[in-house]
């Protein structure tokens, strides 16, 4: 480490251009010597039983105080569960804050980034009061809500570093400058693994962040390992900056600055990160931060010891380029510090990260305590019952949970059911109050572990108020795309906060032609063509929605939803429910499905869809006129939404409302397209108009079919609408075109388990889905593969034979 010293209580960079105080220097040492008492403190606490795993960011604390010394107010980070250094030296994370997390406290005052549903060392900001509202963001210093899939932040990251180009370069986004934005100068900060730059959406966001220039920066941590797999075999040449050296922007093109600096030398690392990310904020370039030579002196986590993959020599080698040790040698040599005031400073802070430790594991432990000790109260009071006849069984109950080893809400509230079970017949005085507590504490448990999956806020798309689509004698028809032109044309004229990106959006209008116009209308920062990235171009969408804009993610076809599945499922349909309601991003994601041609363009894996995402809301309307109405909803609303429109409907015809962009369809209401009284179809999308069409015939013999179309899939049929149809009919068909057993069992469960549709059928419910096989080209492929008219027909006369079998002969012997 090399350092101009400018006076005996300044340091500074090699190059001059940055000075630091040695108080400031002191300070950032014992910053990382805290930060690793940390570390080594947390894996005994794991070990010992209090806590069930850790993660830790011993070995990077250096690059991450420099990296912190260049975050700003209103920055963002996207980051990997080794950034507690940067956590703690930015203020976003206390210590104490740290070990809650590591002991899974629910109390957000203690564990604010999850109330106990992340593991530890994954960080996020609040960026939500506590009634959903964006706070302040420029304020503060802000990082996103973090998951453990590796590389899974890189796409996200993308986002949050777009929405700065566009609060720079969009002039109608000015008046949102003073919370969420100052003229774009934000960083988004990323940071990753080596071994996870091995991920495809690694160099998705890499690649994308090139041709957008945008402010990113990402900080690979090269430890020289993936768990066990070194560099050899996870990075063509060992190291992700030569492999990326093409990206290195020059005189002739733009691209990446890119830097490479050890991850002992403190200098360095300052002098790197204060002049990149000037760089990267001022030009609007991104940067990549190859951090190399670092160590990771516990191994990968506490499920298993480094010593078993890493030779004699490179443990050897972890040991001397410890970036403690280079540093702490550093500033003996430079005269910073003596050995003397080091000890006594480091035997301070052990002292302090121990204290932090205590009031941290007595704040998570007391309220379980107390809650114990009222449980064991009400089982002995309910045990010296005198008539109680299993007051034995009672007393070893309260034997074991006082006697328990470890202590936790699972034991408790197990005793107490146990308890319940045991007397089940019973009737006492201490009985109900046993069951009082167990109905309270069951309840409010259950509501501090599973709410806020989806808003609970005013802006909730649940509470906007229903307006419904008018016509007058002057309505025009036509294709049905128009209507979401024209919708689409309002909603990007009125909000400055809207805009949308996919492939073939801008320039063409969509392949379908729903854009048409509008980019030279609205410009190409609203209605903007991306490339072939469908997870960078949701991440895109997820970045900018965690900064207050309101994106619409275009995924040209259903079936390349696959793509983004895992950001959609693990990051964006988590997000919410993973900062227990600190943090919101209302994506709403775009695309086409169910029929047309072809393997690869006739997708409908709802099922899969319904149990991947959710947390979002998933539309399927069945019409032009109903997709307009959702996004109406959905753009007033703030919980993320997949809309899924039947890709055979642009060109059908359709009357246009008179107040297109105003009109709005409720989530969770299905809607009767056809009423009859023989049996319900309870279906959705494109197969509404093939039941409309087989019910039609079905009425020429005389069965009088309804139909309900369920609008939205998630919220279901929040008014039990469809229980009341089967009330009536007492037979229910489930139709859609996922595989047998997707979607139409979701729908089944629903109605006759949710519902307690089961009690009103007289006949066995049945469902009718595509083939098991995806679907082959052509008109023919189409027809066999998926359910046709006659397949309706042949199905619902079937049902309504084996019920009245003398009004109804069969049609096949």
């Amino acid at each position: 480490m090399k350092s101009n010293n400018v006076g005996l209580h300044q340091i500074s960079t090699p190059n001059g251009k940055h000075v630091f105080s040695r108080d400031e220097v002191i300070n950032d040492y014992r910053i990382a010597f805290q930060s690793r008492c940390a570390s080594l403190i947390g894996r005994k606490e794991v070990l010992t039983g209090k806590a069930k795993f850790g993660i830790f960011g011993d070995g990077k604390e250096l690059a991450q105080i420099a990296m912190a010394k260049a975050f700003r107010a209103g920055d963002f980070r996207s980051g990997y569960y080794r950034d507690q250094t940067f956590m703690f030296a930015t203020g976003m994370c206390s210590v104490s804050e740290f070990f809650a997390q590591l002991y899974a406290n629910v109390d957000l005052q203690f564990e604010p980034a999850s109330g106990g549903r992340m593991m530890n060392a994954h960080f996020g900001s609040r960026l939500l009061d506590e009634d959903g509202n964006w706070k302040n963001v420029l304020k503060a210093k802000n990082t996103s809500s973090d998951i453990s899939p590796t590389a899974g932040q890189m796409a996200r990251l993308l986002g949050l570093a777009y929405a700065s180009k566009l609060y720079r370069n969009d002039k109608a986004l000015k008046n949102f400058d003073q919370q969420f934005s100052h003229q774009g100068n934000e960083v988004a900060f990323g940071t990753i693994g080596n071994a996870s730059t091995s991920e495809g959406v690694f160099f998705e966001t890499v690649n994308a962040a090139g041709v957008l220039q945008v402010p990113m920066a990402i900080s690979v941590w090269d430890d020289g390992y993936g768990i066990s797999v070194p560099n050899e075999f996870q990075t063509t040449k060992c190291s992700i900056s030569e492999v990326l050296k093409g990206l290195q922007r020059d005189e002739k093109s733009k691209g990446y600055d890119i830097h490479v600096v050890k991850g002992w030398d403190y200098l360095a690392l300052c002098q790197t990160y204060l002049g990149g990310i000037e760089k990267t904020r001022t030009e609007h370039v991104p940067s990549l931060f190859h951090i190399v030579e670092v160590t990771q002196p516990q191994g990968h986590s506490t499920s298993g010891s480094h010593e078993r993959y890493k030779t004699k020599e490179r443990l050897a080698w972890e040991e001397e380029y410890c970036c403690l040790k280079k540093m702490r040698q550093w500033m003996l040599d430079s005269g910073i510090a003596t050995e003397k005031e080091l000890d006594s400073w480091e035997a301070e802070d052990r002292k302090l990260i121990e204290k932090i430790k205590k009031e941290a594991w007595d704040a998570y432990l007391n309220p379980l305590k107390i809650e114990r000790n009222s449980v064991a109260e009400l089982l002995k009071q309910f045990a010296d019952e005198g008539n109680n006849q299993k007051s034995a069984e009672i007393l070893a109950l309260l034997n074991e949970l006082q006697s328990a080893v470890t202590l936790n809400r699972k034991l408790i509230q197990s005793i107490a059911f146990r308890a319940l079970a045991t007397t089940a017949g019973q009737v006492s005085k201490g009985r109900s109050a046993l069951e009082a507590f167990f109905t309270d504490y069951r309840k409010k448990y259950d509501r501090v572990f599973n709410s806020h999956l989806y808003s609970e806020s005013k802006q909730s798309p649940l509470c906007i108020p229903e307006l419904k689509p008018q016509y007058s004698d002057a309505s025009e028809s036509g294709d049905g795309r128009m209507i979401l032109v024209k919708f689409f044309d309002q909603l990007f004229g009125k909000d400055p906060r809207t805009f949308v990106i996919g492939e073939d959006c801008g320039k063409l209008g969509d392949v379908n032609l729903v854009f048409e116009g509008l980019q030279d209308k609205h410009g190409d920062l609203k209605v903007t063509d991306t490339g072939i990235r469908e997870a960078t171009i949701l991440g895109q969408g997820i970045g900018s929605a965690l900064r207050g804009l309101r994106p619409l993610v275009d995924i040209q076809y259903l079936d390349y939803l696959l793509y983004a599945l895992q950001t959609l499922s693990d990051d964006l349909a988590t997000l919410h429910y993973r900062s227990a309601g600190g943090q919101k991003a209302p994506v709403i994601i775009r695309t086409k499905g169910h029929r047309l041609e072809g393997i690869w363009h006739t997708g409908s894996p709802i099922g899969m869809i319904l149990h991947a995402i959710r947390g979002l809301y998933v539309c399927v309307p069945r019409n032009m006129t109903q997709a307009a109405g959702m996004y109406g909803t959905l753009f007033q609303g703030d919980n993320p939404a997949l809309v899924i429109e039947v890709l055979n409907g642009y060109r059908l015809k359709e009357r246009f409302p008179d107040n297109i962009g105003e009109y709005t369809v409720p989530l969770g209401v299905p809607e009767v397209i056809r009423a009859g009284s023989d049996l319900t179809i309870v279906t959705y999308g494109a197969c509404c108009r093939l039941a409309q069409d087989a019910c039609q015939e079905l009425s020429k013999v005389g069965i009088d079919v309804e139909v309900i179309d369920v609008q939205t899939l998630i919220p279901f049929d929040t008014g039990h609408l469809i229980l009341e149809s089967l009330k009536k009919t007492n037979a229910v068909l489930f139709l859609d075109e996922d595989v047998p057993g997707g979607a139409s069992a979701y729908m089944m469960q629903e109605v006759l388990e949710v519902q307690g549709g089961y009690d009103w059928l007289d006949a066995a419910p049945r469902t009718l889905a595509a083939k098991s096989n995806r679907a082959a080209y052509a008109t023919d492929g189409d027809y066999y593969c998926k359910p046709s008219v006659e397949d309706i027909y042949e199905l619902i006369y079937s049902m309504m034979q084996q019920r009245f079998p003398k009004k109804y002969p069969k049609i096949l012997s």
